[in-house]
């Protein structure tokens, strides 16, 4: 069930990700909202949330995210974020 879903739809977005965001931040959209082009701004997150974001994952999901997931700004897209959560696995 998830392999389709993922081959179909490129701007798939790390389930973590999604529920972080709407769970532990509260962003107010719906999930299917979110795409790979969607910036950390426009979910009015600043640099402060982002490194509360990389806490937030590694201590719920005990991942540890790379170093580049430390540059994350509030301009970078949830595309790069995701990225991130890729090479953490």
């Amino acid at each position: 069930m998830g392999q389709a879903e993922e081959s179909t739809a490129e701007s798939a977005l790390p389930e973590e990700l999604v529920a972080l965001l709407t769970g532990h931040f509260n962003v107010k959209v719906d999930a299917g909202e979110l795409s790979d082009r969607t910036t950390f701004e426009s979910l009015d997150l600043d640099s402060l949330s982002l490194m509360e974001l990389v806490v937030a994952a590694e201590e719920e999901y005990g991942i540890v995210l790379p170093e580049n997931a430390l540059d994350l700004r509030p301009s970078s897209t949830l595309g790069e974020a995701a990225r991130a959560f890729e090479h953490a696995r």
